[in-house]
């Protein structure tokens, strides 16, 4: 049974988003590699996390600066080039935010909330929730799955005995038509036989 199709949207849940993001930019790069050695291409993959983690792949005998400069000579377009105030500007903008997340995850696993006001931890409370209705709905999901799967396996099971005991009684029937049981004494013939004897001995 192959995979169902998945909803192209954003991932609310941060560590899923995290660990979804992981294994695509590993299959990404590692198709990036697999066209640059099949078809001798000469390509660069620039990619930055939501935490502002950048990770990057040039095709071999290349680097990103030799195929960004061919670009901007091929597309005649200029890329930007930042002095250092604009870049640590930046970098203090994506390292706040880096914190932010950080932090809101340990919020998540109920870690650091001292910080957090009456409000904070409402709005907390109400995200978790949400997440274990979520969990819990999912959780049930495949519980009646598993559960119509067994019901299924045990009537296929009821027929299957039930098909097993037919043909052991159509089976004993043709037995015994085709060799009759033999007369055997039974318990009311033998105690009828002995009193006849004990009628014997008495005259």
């Amino acid at each position: 049974m192959g995979r169902g199709k998945i909803e192209i949207k954003r991932i609310e849940n941060a560590t899923n988003r995290q660990v979804t993001f992981s294994k695509r930019r590993g299959g990404l790069l590692k198709k990036a590699h697999e066209l640059a050695v099949l078809c001798d291409a000469q390509l660069g993959v620039i990619i930055f996390s939501s935490s502002g983690k950048m990770f990057e792949y040039s095709s071999p005998q290349s680097s990103m600066r030799q195929i960004i400069d061919r670009y901007q000579k091929v597309s005649g377009t200029h890329i930007q080039e930042y002095d250092d105030q604009q870049v640590y500007c930046e970098m203090t903008r994506m390292k706040n935010e880096n914190d932010k997340l950080q932090a809101s995850m340990r919020h998540l696993t109920g870690e650091d909330l001292t910080t957090l006001t009456m409000g904070d931890l409402h709005q907390l409370e109400q995200q978790l929730e949400m997440s274990v209705n979520r969990v819990r709905s999912r959780k049930n999901l495949l519980l009646q799955q598993q559960l119509d799967n067994l019901r299924r396996k045990e009537h296929l099971l009821e027929d299957q005995n039930n098909h097993l005991c037919r043909m052991l009684a159509e089976h004993q029937a043709v037995m015994e038509h085709k060799y009759p049981t033999p007369w055997l004494p039974t318990l009311i013939d033998i105690h009828e036989g002995e009193g006849a004897q004990d009628e014997e001995y008495k005259y």
